[in-house]
């Protein structure tokens, strides 16, 4: 991925970049024509928030898979349908290992730099869990652990050797689709703003996750933080509460999604 950046690219990332709901669609139709000049006969499958089952969709409520993306409500073509893609796909899980963009097909996952984190993604049956049988994939990684991506696909699906564009136009691509899906997140995503303010944590709510996370109980913790067990559950409970965590497992999690824990110190 060698081609550099220049005044080009600046003015072309500011035509899929908006900054309120009516620039939806011009963008996505921007970033379609940009894709479609570079690549060639290829389609864009978006999506802001893996974990959501909503499709990105314009000001009006369109689809913009389908009114925009070019996407069919063809059995074959309706993957923002799938409820289970998020965990079935091996691109998705790839996501959630990868933050920079990759290349796959049956044979595995190629970035620029080696990640061996990828090697234990499972790409069995790939055509029918991916939905295609090659794709250059971008993750987009945001605030408040949400990961976006958007998949690259040629309409040939015999292409499956992906190795030249993904060297030429990989970063090109990671720019574009990054601020696209960055700006939709930001633009049409609620739940970033309205959390943001909620999910601040106190210095002792931070310092009862962080001996949760290394596996001390509340009694443990009370001795070690020289406070009563009611005192830490106090802590933990609001720590949890503020991360609309349904336990205190998933609230480790969490915290170590936003940066306040490390599991590697």
């Amino acid at each position: 991925m060698n081609r550099a950046f220049g005044v080009d690219a600046v003015q072309e990332i500011g035509l899929v970049r908006f900054a309120d709901p009516a620039g939806v669609r011009e963008a996505a139709t921007n970033l379609v024509n940009l894709v479609q000049a570079r690549l060639g006969d290829w389609r864009i499958a978006p999506c802001a928030n893996l974990a959501a089952k909503q499709p990105m969709v314009d000001r009006d409520g369109s689809t913009l898979a389908t009114s925009v993306f070019g996407w069919t409500e063809s059995e074959e073509d309706r993957w923002w349908r799938s409820s289970r893609l998020a965990i079935d796909s091996p691109m998705a899980q790839a996501c959630r290992y990868e933050s920079e963009p990759f290349w796959c097909n049956a044979l595995g996952f190629r970035t620029a730099l080696h990640n061996p984190m990828l090697d234990t993604v499972d790409v069995s049956d790939f055509d029918r869990r991916a939905l295609t049988t090659a794709a250059i994939v971008v993750p987009v990684h945001m605030p408040l652990g949400v990961i976006g991506a958007a998949s690259l696909v040629p309409r040939d699906r015999r292409m499956i050797d992906l190795s030249a564009p993904f060297a030429e136009h990989g970063d090109w691509l990671a720019g574009m689709i990054r601020t696209f899906i960055s700006s939709y997140a930001r633009v049409m995503g609620n739940v970033m703003r309205s959390h943001s303010e909620a999910m601040a944590l106190s210095k002792r709510e931070v310092e009862c996750l962080r001996w949760a996370a290394v596996g001390k109980t509340n009694a443990e913790i009370g001795i070690i933080m020289s406070r009563s067990l009611a005192t830490i559950r106090f802590h933990i409970h609001n720590a949890t509460t503020k991360l609309n965590a349904v336990n205190r497992s998933q609230a480790v999690y969490k915290a170590t999604q936003l940066g306040y824990i490390s599991l590697n110190s």
